[in-house]
């Protein structure tokens, strides 16, 4: 049985806002279209981008990543509408080197996002 791998990022949103205002192609090379999408429909985009980017470097860390792409890995919403994850490319192929499945927690606030990943 593989330990249990923590990853854990936090992230102010303002930050995030102005990254993406500065560089509006920032947006398709770091999220999927289903979650620009997704946080397109919220009154405040970014609050739920951050959250998102804060997963992906969770999960990276919790799988000890070096190479991957943001794409390798998306928040989709499971069937109680709870945050999940799924995992494409370098993020797949360690996660089943590793033989975990990755969960998540999603947070955020006016100010900063967080998200927490475990691999297990």
């Amino acid at each position: 049985m593989a330990p249990t791998r923590i990853g854990i990022d936090l992230l102010e949103i303002e930050r995030l806002e102005g990254a993406l205002a500065r560089r509006p192609g920032l947006a398709l090379r770091l999220f999927t279209a289903s979650e620009r999408s997704y946080a397109q429909g919220r009154p405040r985009p970014a609050q739920h981008l951050a959250a998102r980017f804060c997963a992906k470097e969770a999960v990276a860390k919790a799988l000890g990543l070096d190479a991957w792409s943001w794409q390798d890995v998306e928040v989709v919403h499971g069937p109680t509408g709870a945050p999940e994850v799924k995992l494409g490319g370098a993020a797949a192929r360690r996660a089943n080197e590793l033989d975990v499945e990755v969960t998540i927690s999603l947070t955020h606030t006016r100010l900063t996002a967080g998200a927490v990943a475990v691999a297990s």
